[in-house]
């Protein structure tokens, strides 16, 4: 009589594709276009060329470290929210062997905008007006093109 043929084994090891030929495909984008880069990283680019920006005309910038954190933290414990407007950046004066530090916060700037073009001019005021506290200095006399954006 007819005998059932058996499937045959596959292969071990992972499986590359299902049997529609789809499935285990690369990334959507190659690494060095600007599609594969995070949210984050686009945002730090923001910040390192408003820097840059402002380096060239004051070079002791290059001795103040900037950052970006996500959100600010609460001040002290057990301190709740007030009803303060939330920052958008900060300063940490030097201290000991620590270099000065800027700080801009990258959620209430991202909320705060709309589109690259304004996040990219919201992020350049935070910027100035930081390291213009941090220089005891007006943001106007830090960029002079400060406020006509």
């Amino acid at each position: 009589m007819d005998t059932p043929v058996q499937p045959t084994a596959a292969a071990p090891g992972p499986r590359r594709r299902d049997r529609h030929g789809r499935g285990m495909r690369g990334p959507v984008a190659p690494p060095q276009v600007p599609l594969a880069a995070t949210r984050a990283e686009v945002f730090a680019d923001l910040v390192q060329d408003s820097v840059e920006r402002l380096e060239r005309r004051w070079p002791q910038l290059a001795d103040i470290d900037f950052m970006v954190l996500e959100v600010p933290r609460l001040g002290g414990s057990g301190e709740g929210w007030s009803d303060e407007a939330v920052p958008l950046g900060g300063t940490i004066p030097a201290f000991e062997d620590h270099p000065a530090r800027v700080v801009v916060y990258r959620r209430p700037v991202e909320i705060r905008t709309k589109g690259r073009d304004e996040r990219a001019a919201l992020v350049h005021e935070v910027v100035v007006e930081q390291v213009a506290e941090l220089l005891g200095l007006t943001p106007e006399t830090v960029d002079p093109r400060y406020g006509e954006d």
